[in-house]
């Protein structure tokens, strides 16, 4: 989950989670062991709320670390990193 800046990259808050939510889903189908990636944008806005949350599942922790490395992936990092203000993970399995 990320709270987001409210300007970055030239663009407003809004924008960037829209921006975000496109790179990150066009990564679907395109690295081994990825099942499914989804980013929900917030509706609520309350002062608990995170703007965005990236919600994804892999084969396993090895696809996990794959995702992580792969250069697609790593081409979408500083896009995210420059827009968040605060992030917050949990990778689980079940």
């Amino acid at each position: 989950m990320w709270r987001l800046k409210e300007e970055a990259h030239g663009n407003n808050k809004n924008e960037n989670a829209r921006l975000i939510k496109e790179k990150l889903e066009a990564l679907n189908g395109k690295i081994p062991g990825l099942i499914k990636l989804e980013v929900g944008i917030d509706f609520v806005h309350s002062p608990e709320s995170a703007d965005i949350v990236l919600y994804s599942e892999f084969e396993s922790r090895e696809a996990l670390q794959v995702y992580q490395e792969h250069p697609l992936h790593k081409e979408v990092m500083p896009f995210v990193a420059g827009a968040r203000e605060m992030r917050i993970a949990a990778d689980y399995e079940i």
